[in-house]
């Protein structure tokens, strides 16, 4: 084994022994393939290279106290890639076979399982694109799916602690009516100058409000938002939001702490009044939001002077956590033990 010092991983890439292939030709999906390359040929005329039809999930598979492996929502995940399917006109990958490889790869790579006590998980990275060639804007008529597993860290270093955003209207993160609720790479591609800015000026990322009339808050960075306040969660709804399945989760867990859930449009004035904010995500669970800086008018949101997290979000994190590990009951089906 290699020597990971599971204590201190980063969010990164680590080589693990197997990645799993499915490839779709003549309209259909064929057999699960295991492989141990971290390479594949492609055409040079391919869809994905040249118009972007390609989409991709992740999710997290965790060892528990009692030394089992949980992976996280795999059927949440399943259903996402087929809506970025139908929004890329991809064949759909059945959910049955995303599952199946989620597990196959966990269980030949359980040796990067991290260790419980490590607060490091094994990261799944499923992604779909199309490898027929056209040269002309239509979709291709094959596609591939690859599944690859690397162990990581927290997504933010120091873990579970407040970082600053800042607002910047000269950046858009997705167009109404576009791809923003899809996962496709393009997305994030359009997120890399405005996100490496915002680290220059000392900021985790950018703020984004709607594109089409800056009022309302969108996201932060790749992460969905969420703000709390008299006993509330509340969180943006917009046809540009990508559906963040650990938002998803979050809510669900509010609603059982006796918290009132709001999904609405959130004008951006309404900053002003939140107790806390986060942002949530597969990568980061959570990252509770220490202050907000809105840069064009000169107004700053703070949300914690102590850079402490708020006590609703810590509780939040904790619960969802305690889930994913086994430490609590999954009441709601969302683990698969292996």
């Amino acid at each position: 084994m290699e020597n990971i010092d599971w204590n201190n991983l980063e969010f990164g890439y680590i080589k693990t022994d197997y990645n799993i292939r499915c490839n779709y030709k003549n309209g259909v999906w064929g057999e699960l393939e295991v492989s141990d390359s971290e390479y594949f040929p492609m055409h040079i005329a391919s869809t994905a290279l040249h118009y972007g039809q390609e989409s991709f999930e992740g999710l997290k598979a965790f060892r528990g106290k009692d030394g089992k492996i949980r992976i996280f929502r795999m059927e949440d995940n399943a259903l996402r890639m087929q809506d970025s399917s139908d929004g890329t006109l991809m064949a759909r990958l059945p959910i049955e076979t995303f599952k199946e490889a989620c597990i196959k790869a966990v269980k030949l790579n359980e040796r990067f399982v991290p260790p419980y006590e490590s607060g490091a998980s094994l990261y799944i990275r499923p992604f779909l694109f199309g490898t027929g060639a056209e040269v002309g804007v239509k979709p291709a008529k094959e596609y591939m799916f690859i599944l690859f597993v690397t162990p990581v860290g927290p997504y933010f270093k120091g873990g579970f602690q407040t970082t600053p955003f800042v607002i910047m209207r000269q950046f858009d993160r997705s167009a109404p009516l576009g791809m923003g609720k899809y996962k496709v790479g393009g997305n994030y591609a359009a997120s890399l100058v405005a996100g490496e800015k915002a680290h220059q000026m000392g900021y985790s990322n950018i703020f984004y409000l709607d594109a089409k009339e800056k009022k309302y808050i969108d996201e932060c960075g790749a992460a969905n938002f969420f703000g709390i306040k008299n006993n509330t969660y509340v969180t943006p709804k917009s046809e540009s939001i990508l559906p963040s399945i650990t938002n998803k989760s979050l809510m669900v867990l509010a609603e059982e702490m006796g918290m009132k859930v709001e999904r609405r449009q959130v004008p951006v004035e309404e900053l002003a009044t939140f107790e806390e904010t986060g942002a949530c995500g597969t990568a980061a669970v959570i990252s509770p939001i220490s202050k907000i800086d809105d840069y064009d008018n000169n107004i700053s949101y703070i949300f914690s002077k102590d850079g402490k997290p708020g006590p609703i979000s810590e509780k939040l994190y904790n619960k969802l956590k305690a889930i994913q590990y086994g430490d609590e009951p999954d009441k709601y089906g969302w683990v698969t033990v292996l």
